[in-house]
C-alpha cells in the first residue's frame, strides 16, 4: 500500500452500494477516496474527470459487493493510496489491523498508536479517513463500546457492525440499509 500521493489527475465515479451511493476517487490507478455521497467530505473538484470504467473502480466495486454478500472480510490494500499527515497515517494504518467483526475504543486506538493522551487527535484522524469502509473506522467505538460518530452516519456504522457480528456468528446475512434504519436481510 502506497501512503504518499505524488501524481496529479484525479478521476472519480459514483456507485450504488447496500449502504447508499458512494463517491470513489483515484489517482494513478490507486483508490484515494471512498465517501458516502451524502457525507460532507464527498465533494467534487472541478478538475476531476469522471471515468466510471477505470479498473480501480471496477476492482473496488467488486470487492465491496463481495463484502456485502458475506464473501469477503478483507480488502486488497495494494490498490489504495492514503494521503494525510504522519499522525493520520499512523492512525489509519492501526485501524487496518482491527479484525472483521471486532471493535476497539478511541482510547485503545490512541494507546496502540503510541499516543495514549491524544484521544481527541486520534478521533479527528478517524473522522478524516478518506477510504471509509475499506479502512474500517466503523470498528472504532466510544467509551464502554458506545456507538459514536461516523462520517457516513451512525446508522451506517451500526449496519456495518451488526452485519459483521452476524457473519461472525455464522448467520447467512447480507449487508442492507433501510432508508431510516439498518436492516439485515437473510439470504
Amino acid at each position: 500500500m502506497n501512503t504518499t500521493t505524488t501524481s496529479p489527475g484525479t478521476i472519480f465515479t459514483r456507485i450504488d452500494s447496500p449502504l447508499g451511493e458512494l463517491l470513489l476517487t483515484s489517482r494513478a490507478g490507486k483508490l484515494t477516496g471512498l465517501y458516502f455521497a451524502d457525507q460532507p467530505h464527498a465533494r467534487l473538484a472541478p478538475s476531476w474527470i469522471r471515468q466510471d470504467d477505470a479498473p480501480i473502480f471496477l476492482h473496488t466495486t467488486k470487492q465491496l459487493a463481495e463484502y456485502a454478500a458475506g464473501a469477503r472480510k478483507t480488502f486488497d490494500l495494494s490498490k489504495i493510496d492514503l494521503a494525510g499527515t504522519t499522525s493520520q497515517l499512523n492512525v489509519w494504518m492501526e485501524i487496518l489491523t482491527i479484525p472483521f467483526g471486532k471493535t476497539i475504543t478511541y482510547s485503545e486506538l490512541a494507546q496502540r498508536t503510541g499516543s495514549p493522551d491524544a484521544v481527541r487527535a486520534v478521533g479527528g484522524a478517524v473522522g478524516r479517513n478518506p477510504i471509509s469502509w475499506i479502512v474500517p473506522c466503523h470498528r472504532v467505538m466510544g467509551k464502554n463500546g458506545t456507538l459514536t460518530g461516523y462520517a457516513g452516519g451512525t446508522h451506517r456504522k451500526k449496519a456495518l457492525l451488526d452485519f459483521e457480528a452476524a457473519r461472525l456468528q455464522g448467520e447467512n446475512a447480507v449487508l442492507t440499509l433501510a432508508p431510516s434504519q439498518p436492516v439485515l436481510a437473510g439470504m
